[in-house]
C-alpha cells in the first residue's frame, strides 16, 4: 500500500506526495567512507525544500523536517569526478544531460565524469524521477555543487601554488596560474585531502549564454554499452545461485482464494510451493521450471460481485462523482471566476460537447523485473523503478524490517512512461528470496504487466463553451471525471470561467502516466477551440492566437505553423490539416498534423506532424528532439487506437496482439522545431511534447471528413461514417 493512500490528492500524482518512512543524516565520516579521500561538495537538503512552495495538505518536498545532506559530488585523488543523485535513467538521457551540467561548471571534461544513480545506499534522498522535475530541479542542483568545487579547487591551488587566489582559471580538468603556471590536476589538488564543502546560498553559476558544454549536443554517454548490447538492465541481473519465481495470480480483478492445493506441483523435486497468507509462489531452478510447477497449483477463488466494464465506464465515472476518495472541487489548478450563465448569454456561438478517455497502458519495453537477495538480515533489492526510495519503504514495511536494512539499486531501465513508481516486483522478490534463502529473480509476464500495473485513468470531460461573432471567447465551462487536473486551466484569456475536477470510482488501479491528465484536457480544450472557431468563420491558428495571452504558447504557435505551412496549401479529397497547442510543467508545445483518409477502407494515416517545442535553455538539442519525437510517436497511439477493454474483471486484451500500438508503418513524417530561451531556466521535456498530437490529429480529421471525434482513442475500428 503506498503511502498516500488515505490522502485527498489528485491520484495521477501520487508519486509527488510520498510520505518518508526514515529521515537520517550522514554524518562526514560516513561520505568519507563511501566516497574515499578526495573533495566532496554537498548541499543541505531543508535549504533547497524551504525555497519550494508547500505541498497540498501539508506535506513538504522531503518530509516535514528534512536534515539529509544531498546532491553532492566527489573529486577523488586520481581526478575523477564522481556525481551521486537519487535520479533514475529511464531513456530519457538525464545521465548525459547531468554530466554536462557538472563538465560545463566544473570546468572539466565530459569523460571524467561518472555519474552515480538511483541506489539508496550511496545517493541522497530524492522523492523519485517524474513530473520532469529532472533538470530544473537536481540539474539546478548540481551545477551549483559543481561550482562550488570549483571555488574549493581554487582556493586548494591558491594555498599550494602560494599564488593570488583570483589569478587561477579552472579549464579542461586542470587549475592553472597566470601563463599557465603552475599548474594542478584536480587529483594533485585533492591527494591527501578529506574536505567537505556545504554549498553556500550565494554560489554563482554560468548563465546560458556563456556554456560550452551544456547546451550542445554531446554525444549519449556510455553510448557504444548500448547500441553494442552490453549494456545492463535490471532484466539483465544475475546473483550466484539466484532462483526463478512465479506468483499466482487471481483469475480476475478484486478475486478472493478460498483454497489452495500445491500437492502436485510439490512433487516436483526441482521446484519449492511459498505461501504466505493468500501470497503462493513457486521458485524454481529456471523461468520455465517454475511456470511448470505454478502450473500444477490447484487454486479455488471467490469471485467478486458484478464489476463495471469498458461498455459503462463513462456512465459509471460520471454517477460516481466525488467518491475517488481524492476529493475533487477546483482540484490540479482549476478555479472560478464570473459567471457561466452571463457568459452563455453574451455569446453568439455557444459549443456544448462530452469527451472520453480510455485507460491505456504504459507497455515499458521492459517489464516488471526484481532480484532479491538476503545477507546477514539486510536485503538489496535491483529492479527498475522510478522510486527507489518508495520501493525501499514498501520492501521495508512488506517485510517488516526498518528501512536501512533494505538497499534499493536501479540499473538502467527499459522505460516507465509513469508506470513504475510502485514496487510489486521487488517486494515479491524479496519475500520469495526470504522464504527460499537464496536470491530470486521476479519478471512479469507481457499479460502480467498489461493486467495488474496501473493503468493511465479513464476519463469524462464536459465542456460548455460561448464566443461572439468577431472571435472572443465569453464562457468557458470545464468538468474533468476522473482522468485528473493537470492542465485543466484554459491557457486562452476569458472572463467568465468555471474548471472543476472530480475524483471517481475508478474500476481499474490507475496512476500516474506520462504527461499525466493533460493530454486528457488539452484534447478535450483544443477540440472545442477548433469547434468554436469554425463556428464563428475564423481560421482556427487566427482564432487561438486572438484569444492568447501568453507569449510563449504564442511563440511556439507561431513557430509550428510557420514551419507546417499553415494556410498555404489547401488540402485535396480526403486530406485535413490541424494544429493545437498548451502548457504544462513550465515548457510550451505547438503541433500541426496532416492526416489522410483512405475513402474504402476508411483508415487514417498521420501524413506529417510539426511540433514546436519551448522549454527554457535547451540542455542537449540532439537528445531533446528525441524526446519530443519519441512523445509524437507515443501520443499517436492513445489519440488513434490504444485502449484497455475489460469485462467481468478481466483485462480482454493483454497481449501484443489484442493491444494496438503505433507500428512502423504509422509513424509519419515528423519536423521539429526547438526554441531555445536561454534568457530562462531550464525546464522538463520528457512529458509535454506528447500532449499537442491528439487534438491536432482530431481537428485535421474534422478538416478532412466533417466529423468530430469526441473520445480517445479516436479510430480504433477506422472511422465511422
Amino acid at each position: 500500500m503506498l503511502a498516500t493512500d488515505n490522502l485527498a490528492i489528485d491520484p495521477e500524482r501520487f508519486g509527488e506526495f510520498e510520505v518518508l518512512f526514515f529521515d537520517y543524516e550522514r554524518s562526514r565520516r560516513e561520505f568519507f567512507r563511501i566516497a574515499g579521500a578526495g573533495v566532496i561538495v554537498a548541499l543541505l537538503m531543508g535549504e533547497e525544500s524551504a525555497a519550494q512552495p508547500p505541498r497540498p495538505g501539508g506535506l513538504q518536498p522531503g518530509g516535514a523536517a528534512p536534515r539529509e545532506i544531498g546532491a553532492w559530488i566527489h573529486i577523488g585523488e586520481k581526478s575523477e569526478v564522481t556525481v551521486y543523485t537519487g535520479k533514475v535513467e529511464i531513456g530519457q538521457n538525464i545521465r548525459t544531460s547531468l554530466s554536462q551540467v557538472v563538465a560545463e561548471e566544473l570546468r572539466s571534461p565530459i569523460e571524467s565524469i561518472r555519474v552515480v544513480m538511483a541506489d539508496t545506499s550511496a545517493v541522497p534522498f530524492d522523492m523519485g524521477t517524474f513530473g520532469s522535475r529532472t533538470t530544473p530541479t537536481m540539474a539546478t542542483q548540481l551545477r551549483r555543487a559543481a561550482a562550488a568545487a570549483r571555488d574549493v579547487l581554487l582556493d586548494l591551488a591558491a594555498d599550494l601554488g602560494k599564488v593570488e587566489r583570483g589569478s587561477f582559471t579552472v579549464a579542461a580538468g586542470k587549475v592553472s596560474g597566470p601563463g599557465g603556471k603552475p599548474a594542478f590536476t584536480f587529483g594533485e589538488l585533492t591527494k591527501g585531502q578529506k574536505l567537505m564543502k556545504v554549498i553556500a546560498a550565494g554560489v554563482s553559476t554560468a548563465p546560458a549564454n556563456k556554456w560550452a558544454v551544456a547546451g550542445t549536443s554531446v554525444p549519449k554517454v556510455d553510448a557504444r554499452a548500448f547500441v553494442t548490447g552490453t549494456h545492463q538492465y535490471a532484466s539483465d541481473t544475475r546473483r550466484p545461485g539466484m532462483l526463478f519465481g512465479k506468483v499466482l495470480r487471481p483469475p480476475t480483478f478484486k478475486a478472493k482464494l478460498e483454497s489452495v492445493n500445491p500437492k502436485a506441483a510439490e512433487k516436483k523435486s526441482e521446484v519449492k510451493v511459498v505461501r504466505d497468507g493468500d501470497f503462493v509462489a513457486v521458485v524454481g531452478p529456471t523461468e520455465f521450471a517454475a511456470s511448470e510447477g505454478l502450473a500444477l497449483i490447484e487454486a479455488e477463488w471467490q469471485a467478486a460481485p458484478k464489476q463495471t466494464s469498458a461498455q459503462d465506464l463513462f456512465k459509471h465515472l460520471k454517477d460516481t462523482a466525488g467518491r475517488g476518495g481524492g476529493g475533487g472541487g477546483f482540484g490540479g489548478g482549476g478555479g472560478a471566476q464570473g459567471s457561466i450563465d452571463a457568459g452563455i448569454k453574451a455569446a453568439d456561438q455557444t459549443v456544448k460537447s462530452t469527451y472520453t478517455i480510455a485507460y491505456i497502458a504504459h507497455v515499458p519495453l521492459e517489464p516488471r523485473t526484481a532480484v532479491a537477495e538476503w545477507q546477514d538480515g539486510k536485503v538489496t533489492v535491483w529492479t527498475g523503478t522510478q522510486r527507489p526510495f518508495g520501493v525501499r519503504g514498501e520492501v521495508a514495511s512488506a517485510l517488516g524490517i526498518p528501512a536501512e536494512r533494505v538497499r534499493v539499486i536501479v540499473p538502467d531501465m527499459g522505460s516507465g512512461y509513469g508506470g513504475k513508481h510502485s514496487g510489486e516486483a521487488a517486494v515479491e522478490a524479496a519475500r520469495l528470496a526470504k522464504a527460499v534463502g537464496k536470491p530470486v529473480k521476479i519478471v512479469w509476464t507481457r499479460e502480467e504487466e498489461f493486467t495488474w500495473a496501473y493503468f493511465r485513468p479513464a476519463g469524462l470531460i464536459e465542456v460548455n463553451a460561448g464566443v461572439k461573432k468577431n472571435g472572443t471567447l465569453t464562457a468557458w465551462e470545464f468538468h474533468n471525471y476522473n482522468s485528473g487536473g493537470s492542465a485543466i486551466r484554459t491557457p486562452y484569456t476569458v472572463a467568465n470561467v468555471r474548471t472543476e475536477f472530480h475524483t471517481s470510482d475508478s474500476p481499474l488501479r490507475q496512476g500516474a502516466y506520462r504527461a499525466l491528465a493533460s493530454t486528457a484536457n488539452t484534447f478535450a480544450r483544443e477540440s472545442v477551440m477548433d469547434e468554436l472557431a469554425y463556428a464563428v468563420g475564423l481560421d482556427p491558428l487566427e482564432f487561438r492566437l486572438k484569444n492568447l495571452r501568453d507569449v510563449r504558447l504564442q511563440a511556439v504557435l507561431e513557430a509550428a505553423a510557420k514551419q507546417f505551412g499553415w494556410g498555404k496549401a489547401k488540402a485535396a479529397a480526403g486530406r485535413g490539416f490541424g494544429l493545437a497547442c498548451g502548457t504544462e510543467k513550465g515548457s510550451f508545445v505547438a503541433t500541426c498534423a496532416e492526416v489522410a483518409i483512405d475513402p474504402q477502407k476508411r483508415q487514417v494515416r498521420v501524413v506529417r506532424a510539426v511540433t514546436a517545442f519551448e522549454c527554457g535553455a535547451i540542455l542537449n538539442p540532439d537528445h531533446l528532439k528525441n524526446q519530443i519525437e519519441g512523445s509524437v510517436i507515443m501520443g499517436l497511439g492513445g489519440a488513434l487506437f490504444e485502449r484497455i477493454d475489460f469485462a467481468d474483471g478481466k483485462v480482454l486484451n493483454a497481449s501484443f496482439a489484442d493491444y494496438r500500438l503505433p507500428r512502423f508503418r504509422d509513424a509519419p513524417v515528423l519536423e521539429t522545431v526547438l526554441l531555445d530561451r536561454k534568457d530562462l531556466p531550464s525546464e522538463g521535456a520528457g512529458e509535454t511534447p506528447i500532449i499537442g498530437i491528439a487534438p491536432a490529429v482530431g481537428n485535421a480529421i474534422f478538416a478532412a471528413s466533417g466529423i468530430r471525434l469526441r473520445s480517445m482513442p479516436m479510430v480504433p475500428d477506422g472511422l465511422k461514417k
